[in-house]
Formats: C-alpha cells, structure tokens, sequence
C-alpha cells in the first residue's frame, strides 16, 4: 500500500511539474529580461490551454512568463501586417497576389510560408471584415 501511494504522489508532483512551467520561457528562453511590448499572442494562447487543464498552473505559468519577459514579442516585431500594404496587394479584379504576398510575410516576420502548398484553405472574408481593415471589397 505504501508504494502504491509513493507511485502515485510521484505521478502527480510530476503533472504539477511539467504545469508550472511557462509555456514562452521554454519556447523562447532568448526573450527573458523584457520589461514590455506586445504580448505575443501564440504564447498567451498556450498559457491559456493550461488554465483549462490545471487552474493554478495555468495561472502559474502566465505569471512567470510576464515576470520574465517571455510573453512579449521581441522589440520591433508585431504579430500584425500593416493594413496599408495588404492593401496593394490587391489587385483591379479583387484577387490577393500570391507572391507578392509572401514576400511581404517574409520581409515583415523573417518566416518563409508555402502559400502555393496544395493542402492550403484559403477562406475570403466578409465585406464587414475588409471594412474594419479600411479595404473596399471588389465585386
């Protein structure tokens, strides 16, 4: 009966273990020491999953990563496109130029995107949505 009780606090003390720890300090250990920016949005998402899971560890690790610095994104970076040059992306007949496109991705966040990738969904958005962004929809 003891073992069985030993198994099972070691079993759990590593749960809580592998909890506590936050989700931006092990992904990006190179962002620690940051006072400030925009909270990356990829890192606040997976803190968040951990809330779902455990309570106090999700809480934990969100309060760790703000602690160290490694929710933000680093200085200078956005997780955005700037509305002003999506739109010249957009050609006369209401189509988004492909390549054009992805060197813009490229040069804006340092990251190479298949966008001619055959399991690609490409969904358009509602004309609200291009309105919100200051785009006018071509009919």
């Amino acid at each position: 009966m003891r073992t069985k009780s030993r198994v099972i606090a070691g079993v759990v003390a590593a749960t809580l273990f592998t909890q506590l720890t936050a989700c931006g300090s092990i992904f990006y250990p190179d962002r620690r020491g940051q006072i400030e920016g925009k909270i990356d949005p990829v890192i606040a998402g997976a803190n968040a999953i951990g809330i779902l899971f455990y309570v106090i560890p999700g809480l934990i690790a969100f309060a760790v990563d703000f602690a160290t610095g490694a929710i933000y994104l680093p200085q200078g970076q956005t997780a955005q496109v700037d509305p002003q040059q999506l739109q010249k992306l957009i050609g006369a007949d209401g189509k988004v130029d492909q390549y054009a496109l992805k060197t813009l991705i490229e040069t804006s966040t340092g990251h190479q995107l298949p966008l001619d990738d055959p399991r690609l969904i490409q969904h358009s958005g509602s004309a609200e949505q291009l309105a919100a962004y200051g785009l006018h929809p071509a009919a």
